[in-house]
């Protein structure tokens, strides 16, 4: 069988509620995945959440419950959202499941047998919130994680080691052989830098604490849990159950994560998969962080953005809308209240709800609902038809890029060129010059022009390009749709039944 595209987000922890961020990484692959689907592709999306762990045990037992307690109820709020959201992951993850834990065991067993595990002792510092081990410099006189700010501990105790070390010089072979591998290209420069400054065994097992997978043949120790999580890919493929299907699925076309995990994706991960034998990833995306009114998000502050309450509000077209749009995927962004106003009133409302509802307006007017037969193109329409048409090519190439803001920047382009043909055309003064053949042309151009646009902006907003799908009379659901038919011109049937509808996107006013 032909290739499945594999789009996956990190697995979220589950020692908290769902926030912006990890709304941010989901709408990111729901996106591709959607683009894929309607590129002919067959694609498998992934999510799901991280269990194990100190930090889970401690957390659990601090509210008066069992680890798997706490794993499954908020686990609930991680798939509640992605409904909200209209997420069409294909599976969904949790690394407490049994397929995972014989996954993991699997690839444990491969590796060790490798030589690439050994026995020893571990004595260094440990940050619990982060699961990471740090050394003396990284954690400085204060004694402090570098990325959490959060007190260290000294740990010592029995511990299997990967070899790390071993895979220096191999990965810095496979950064320079795939320069794709690591995007984008600045986080790339920052990864070779940390390989070359070089590589300390890893400690992948613990013995302070039981909520894990054992390890095989000596259950004294759990399996670390970054061993463990990143594992998950190689699970919801078909690892070690359905090895047919994992060779259809795997390698993962692209990982995107968060920035504070890539050195785990691009460096640990592949290390793993080369000490087993199994294909690495093609693609491990890196994207920036979100600050809120220019402030670091924290709960002490109390500014910690509920996506719940934002779709409660603006609804979740709007949100996914707002992620991508605003800033380029890979650079930080900041979440604010005025922006996200800012778009919906100048981007959805008067961009795109208004061409929708004044072309829709017309035909209802003038053309008694239906869409009109054109009659022969005039310059203008050929520019918009030229316009269309190149639409595609230049969202291949943005989303080949992972750079959604280029694709909704192109988009928006042309809706802002269609917008211009309405006003230059101007369909109410050539009903009023009874010019009814190059009446009925505008307006047919404007329902050709929106078809193809509710099927490039389906990906990023799916309930809303629905809507308008179903307003220009198509019948069939646009989900099935293929992006082929926005390479072609003239596929909006005279005599369809058209609907105005209510306003797409209302306006808001900023407080």
């Amino acid at each position: 069988m032909a290739k499945t595209f594999y789009v996956t987000t990190p697995i979220y922890y589950v020692n908290d509620v769902p926030h912006i961020g990890h709304a941010y990484t989901t709408i990111a692959a729901d996106v591709i995945a959607r683009f894929r689907r309607l590129s002919g592709d067959r694609v498998f999306f992934l999510t799901g959440t991280d269990e194990h762990g100190q930090k889970i045990e401690r957390v659990a037992l601090a509210s008066g419950e069992r680890p798997i307690e706490l794993a499954d109820r908020v686990v609930l709020r991680f798939k509640g959202l992605w409904e909200r959201l209209n997420i069409l992951n294909d599976d969904f993850i949790r690394t407490t499941e049994e397929r995972h834990q014989k996954s993991v065991r699997e690839l444990f067993q491969m590796v060790f047998d490798r030589g690439d595990i050994y026995l020893g002792e571990y004595e260094d510092w440990y940050c619990v919130f982060d699961e990471t081990f740090l050394t003396e410099t990284q954690v400085g006189g204060e004694r402090v994680c570098p990325d959490c700010g959060r007190p260290v501990e000294r740990l010592k105790e029995e511990s299997y080691f990967f070899r790390l070390s071993r895979y220096q010089d191999p990965l810095l072979e496979f950064y320079e052989r795939n320069p794709d591998f690591i995007q984008p290209s600045f986080r790339r420069n920052e990864v070779i830098s940390f390989v070359k400054g070089g590589l300390r065994d890893l400690s992948i097992s613990r013995t302070s604490f039981s909520w894990g997978i054992p390890i095989p043949n000596n259950e004294r120790h759990v399996i670390y849990v970054w061993f463990d999580a990143l594992a998950n890919y190689i699970t919801a493929a078909g690892f070690p159950h359905d090895m047919e299907r994992f060779n259809e699925v795997w390698p993962a076309d692209i990982h995107l994560v968060g920035k504070d995990i890539l050195r785990f994706h691009a460096i640990y991960w592949p290390a793993f998969l080369m000490s087993s034998g199994l294909p690495l990833p093609r693609k491990v995306f890196a994207h920036g962080w979100w600050t809120v009114e220019g402030e670091k998000m924290s709960k002490s502050k109390g500014n910690v953005v509920d996506p719940f309450a934002v779709i409660d509000e603006f609804g979740a077209d709007v949100l996914r809308f707002f992620l991508l749009r605003e800033v380029p995927f890979g650079l930080d962004g900041d979440f604010s209240r005025t922006a996200l106003i800012g778009r919906i009133n100048g981007d959805l409302a008067n961009g795109l709800g208004n061409l929708v509802s004044r072309s829709l307006g017309m035909i209802e007017k003038y053309s008694e609902g239906r869409v009109p037969k054109p009659g022969l193109p005039e310059p203008f329409d050929l520019i918009v038809k030229e316009k269309a048409l190149d639409l595609v090519r230049q969202l291949e190439e943005a989303m080949n890029e992972v750079a959604f803001h280029k694709a909704l920047n192109a988009i928006w382009d042309f809706i802002a060129l269609v917008n211009k043909y309405v006003d230059e055309s101007a369909p109410w003064s050539l009903h009023k010059a009874g010019k009814k053949e190059r009446l009925d042309t505008v307006l047919w151009v404007l329902v050709e022009a929106i078809r193809i646009i509710a099927l490039l902006v389906y990906p990023f907003i799916p309930k809303s390009a629905e809507e308008i799908w179903k307003r220009i009379g198509i019948l069939e659901p646009i989900k099935s749709e293929r992006i082929a038919n926005a390479r072609k011109w003239g596929l909006i049937n005279p005599g369809s039944r058209i609907e105005k509808g209510g306003s797409l996107f209302p306006r808001y006013e900023s407080k």
